[in-house]
């Protein structure tokens, strides 16, 4: 586990060392165990690095015998083993025991094609030095981040966005042209970022440059193909035994392994798996937030403490009152883009605490994709027994809602929430249903909101939606899922919360392998009559006991609704302000005041929106006005005091 990163030039000049030196220091955090770069005149490449495996010989960049191919690699190769050996009986000699190892002679044996026979989670660059070729690429499903900038001159890459900002000439600039989408989904998806001239490497994609041209392409998909001969008995069992293989094959480790466990179905069955494979008791990490009823809805301590009492674990656990005004410049930097999705704080606090302990963790994160355990996979289902009631009670019922109060921090006031949400997109076609689960704000507000005329192209939901090709409406979601939420929110927020205090994450419930047997479940078993996940819990009703398989679930994120209404609301005026929305020039700010109004007066829950809104202009402060995370975050805690 490292960050990478690298220029090429198109111009021939040589790249100098110190640019690539200035890229590794800013992402220092990512791995304060070692550095190293390689620079063959046109090209460099260079890493920071994380010892987990072959912790005194894993150095990188990593080289063959004649010195003729280079690499950097950022992630975990977990079949290394395997593939070392089918390598070395090919003739090929391994001059280190690092598992990134396998993927520089597994290029020279198979060209390109080496990424399909990895499992893992990586962004690498490669060079070959006799085409005089650079090769960059990111895993199947994007657990790793890679951005790159290219102009006439040089192409370069990295990790983090932050780093190529350290290069002349790239400077932190705002597309505009993103935030019609930002504010509509509350992140930017690839192959775009939030900086004007920075992208993002797609999943699945790979990079060449050769001959001065640049080639990218997509190596992989999820098939839309649905398995309907098998029956239920035996899908229990291929999921289970899947399950079981793909969290053994990630516990590889030369270094303290832990697993994040909040008492739900995902990381209880990973720590169940963990807990049957580990020669010595599990560490498991859990939190809770103190407060009133708002925090207590996210204390899930108790779910956690029964599953590591039964799988016997050396657990710890937290309860904090974060101070989320002094931590969110700090992580909106790690971040380098904003989000609205509240679980990079919690991800961070549970991070920053597992890692006194341990340098790896595993994560249950994919699991509710996979499997359908996300309430909006349940829209359908329910639609469709909407739709049989006569119309005039469905116009009734539709103008009821629209009166609703909602808050998802109050618990009947969050069942009031989700009718509303769901009564209100009932009738939509699944495609515009599912939007409207997945979007913070709508079309219609966004347009109000901001000052510039919206795009009127397809934004990258439904550039997902066009290419999911599947009729099952279920695996449908998971395939939109997979190219824009799961990458862009989920796994980026994981990877740069966990990697801030250089603790490497690691998440396997998305194995390829288990991603794609879950691709080919026909909906009717993944959610049957209302339950969610109901094949995976058939799967794990011997490892896992009911209480915890049919519990209610709660998302692992905060209660920042209720805090925007609290203790964070003077933060919230000063930030959304008209003296400083008008001096952004982003947003019209009679629009922003109403947001406010609304959520204050529990018209509509603005968690989302809010935060995103908030988040963008903390990241401004930091990135467009260039100042420090502790200055800003020293200005906004002098508003609380």
């Amino acid at each position: 586990m490292c960050g990478i990163h690298g220029i090429y030039r198109f111009d021939g000049q040589p790249v100098t060392p110190g640019l690539l030196s200035a890229m590794g220091n800013v992402t220092q955090h990512r791995g304060p165990d070692d550095e190293g770069m390689h620079i063959d005149g046109a090209c460099g490449i260079a890493m920071r690095r994380l010892s987990i495996i072959d912790l005194e010989g894993g150095h990188q960049p990593l080289s063959n015998a004649d010195d003729t191919l280079w690499l950097v690699c950022n992630g975990e190769i977990y079949n290394y083993r395997e593939l070392r050996t089918e390598l070395q009986a090919l003739g090929h000699h391994f001059k280190t025991g690092s598992d990134s190892e396998v993927l520089l002679h597994g290029y020279a044996a198979w060209g390109d094609d080496v990424v399909l026979r990895l499992n893992g989670m990586f962004d690498f660059a490669l060079w070959d030095a006799r085409r005089r070729r650079l090769l960059i690429g990111r895993d199947r499903i994007g657990v790793k981040p890679l951005y790159v900038a290219q102009d006439g001159q040089r192409l370069a890459f990295a990790t983090e966005a932050k780093a190529l900002l350290a290069l002349p000439g790239v400077r932190a600039e705002l597309d505009r042209s993103v935030l019609p989408e930002y504010l509509q989904l509350g992140y930017v998806a690839a192959p775009r970022s939030i900086f004007k001239g920075i992208r993002k490497l797609p999943p699945a994609t790979l990079l060449a440059i050769e001959d001065g041209q640049v080639r990218e392409w997509r190596y992989w998909r999820l098939s839309p193909r649905i398995e309907r001969g098998v029956s239920e008995h035996d899908w229990v069992q291929r999921i289970r035994a899947q399950l079981d293989a793909s969290i053994h094959m990630q516990m590889v480790s030369d270094v303290p392994i832990g697993a994040f466990l909040s008492g739900g179905v995902d990381s209880s069955a990973v720590v169940g798996f963990m807990a049957k494979h580990s020669p010595h008791a599990a560490k498991t990490y859990a939190i809770g937030f103190e407060g009133g009823a708002a925090e207590n809805l996210y204390n899930e301590l108790p779910y956690a403490r029964r599953v590591a009492q039964l799988f016997g674990t050396e657990h710890h656990e937290i309860v904090v009152k974060p101070d989320v005004v002094g931590l969110l410049p700090k992580l909106l930097w790690h971040m380098d883009e904003p989000i609205s999705d509240t679980a990079f704080i919690t991800t961070y606090l549970v991070s920053q605490f597992a890692r006194q302990d341990v340098k790896v963790i595993l994560s249950g994160v994919g699991g509710d994709e996979l499997f359908g355990g996300y309430r909006r996979y349940l829209g359908g289902h329910y639609a469709r027994s909407y739709g049989r009631l006569p119309g005039w009670l469905r116009a009734s019922a539709g103008f009821v809602a629209r009166q609703l109060p909602a808050d998802r921090h109050a618990g009947w006031l969050n069942h009031l929430r989700l009718a509303k949400g769901f009564i209100a997109s009932a009738e939509m076609a699944p495609d515009e249903r599912y939007r409207s689960y997945l979007q913070i704000l709508d079309r219609a507000t966004v347009s109000s909101l901001l000052r510039d005329p919206m795009p009127t192209g397809d934004d990258a939901l439904a550039q997902a939606m066009r290419a999911a090709g599947n009729e099952d409406e279920l695996n449908r979601m998971l395939a939109i899922d997979a190219e824009t939420q799961l990458p862009d929110d989920l796994l980026l927020l994981t990877d740069k919360m966990s990697m801030a205090v250089s603790l490497e994450c690691r998440v396997p419930l998305l194995d390829h392998e288990l991603l794609e047997l879950a691709a080919t479940i026909p909906a009717e078993l993944k959610v049957r009559n209302g339950r969610l996940k109901h094949l995976m819990k058939d799967a794990l009703a011997d490892l896992l006991p009911a209480d915890i398989l049919d519990r209610k679930k709660r998302g692992f994120g905060t209660p920042m609704g209720a805090w925007l209404k609290r203790e964070l609301a003077p933060v919230l005026r000063q930030l959304l302000s008209a003296k400083v929305v008008e001096q952004r020039g982003l947003f019209h700010y009679p629009v922003v005041e109403r947001l406010v109004a609304d959520h204050n007066a529990n018209r509509f829950d603005g968690t989302d929106s809010l935060l995103a809104l908030m988040n963008l202009e903390i990241w401004s402060r930091i990135y467009l006005d260039g100042r420090e995370a502790a200055d800003v975050a020293a200005e906004l805690k002098g508003l609380t005091a």
